[in-house]
């Protein structure tokens, strides 16, 4: 077996793997009960003036 083929088969498995934690852990995170207040700051920042008119 050449290293391609070991890495392919180690990508093709444990790769698929920790990409799918990753991105049940950001889902995860960012439905988590305190970040309400962050994502609603954030999503209201566009409509915030900074300059005193």
């Amino acid at each position: 077996m050449s290293d391609y083929e070991i890495l392919r088969h180690f990508a093709d498995s444990w790769g698929l793997v920790f990409m799918t934690l990753v991105f049940l852990g950001l889902v995860g995170w960012t439905f988590r009960p305190g970040a309400r207040r962050h994502l609603d700051d954030a999503a209201n920042s566009i409509f915030r003036s900074d300059s005193d008119d």
